[in-house]
């Protein structure tokens, strides 16, 4: 009997080990699309090459299998400008900065597919916003203005502004999206909202994830909601880091969780 127990111990042990051990299945139909990936420190573990499976961009690549994908994310970005961002192609901070904006991101994108050093993307994916919640002093305006009040003017574009001059959050997404659409008139644009954070926490976040998404419906783009649909939730990680390994960073568990459910989403809402 006691035999029979552990064997049938033994045998439920290997089957659970080999659900755990199923691979990652790549999706299919995406091997001709190129796609860049924009954002901060979370798309930034993941390096330039998407090859360090601490960011979700890695897993998302291995699960969504395009023909390449690139990150030009920076640890500490903001959708946010300041009064004194302007452009800059070559500085990387790491940390949270004037020029450490999406445009810059942007700007670096379009340099590089111009030099043919980037294929030009069929799909831009955004993932940002953590910062822009987390320093309110640092960037004070970012949401004083809603996403009606930033495409209330309807006429066209408004990449003729200074960049210095856009210090709310919408003005930027707008401002980002259309520099984009100028330069790289068939990329399909995909903002995903920052994950919850026990920095600056959950209300933040929802805050400035509604104005995302508001954005994005005004812009005509997908939209993936990582704060309410991603693995990361504020009150377990205060408890203890599982899917972070400081309440903000994603752990490769929580890498592996947002990377693969990003890359599902963006499937759906593909227009290729």
């Amino acid at each position: 009997m006691q035999s029979l127990r552990h064997i049938l111990l033994l045998t439920l042990s290997l089957l659970f080990s080999l659900c755990q051990a199923q691979p990652l299945v790549p999706q299919s139909g995406h091997e001709a699309l190129n796609v860049c990936i924009l954002g901060d420190s979370n798309a930034w573990l993941s390096g330039d090459d998407c090859a360090d499976e601490r960011g979700w961009p890695y897993w998302f690549a291995r699960k969504f299998a395009p023909a390449s994908c690139r990150s030009y994310a920076r640890s500490g970005a903001t959708w946010t400008h300041t009064a004194q961002t302007r452009k800059n192609l070559v500085e990387v901070s790491g940390r949270l900065g004037n020029d450490n904006v999406i445009y810059n991101q942007v700007e670096r994108l379009i340099a590089a597919v111009r030099a043919g050093q980037q294929p030009a993307p069929h799909l831009v994916v955004i993932c940002c916003g953590t910062n822009d919640a987390w320093f309110e002093k640092a960037r004070p305006a970012a949401c004083e203005k809603s996403a009606a009040e930033a495409f209330a003017q309807r006429g066209g574009y408004i990449t003729q502004r200074a960049v210095s001059s856009l210090t709310s959050l919408a003005d930027c997404v707008r401002f980002d999206c259309e520099l984009l659409w100028q330069h790289l008139p068939d990329a399909q644009i995909l903002i995903v909202t920052p994950p919850q954070t026990t920095n600056p926490g959950a209300a933040r976040i929802r805050r400035v994830s509604d104005l995302l998404a508001d954005c994005a419906a005004y812009l005509g783009v997908g939209c993936i909601r990582l704060d309410t649909a991603g693995c990361i939730y504020e009150a377990r990680e205060r408890a203890q880091n599982h899917f972070t390994y400081d309440g903000t960073h994603t752990s490769v568990a929580g890498a592996h969780r947002n990377g693969c459910f990003i890359a599902n989403q963006a499937a759906a809402l593909l227009h290729y």
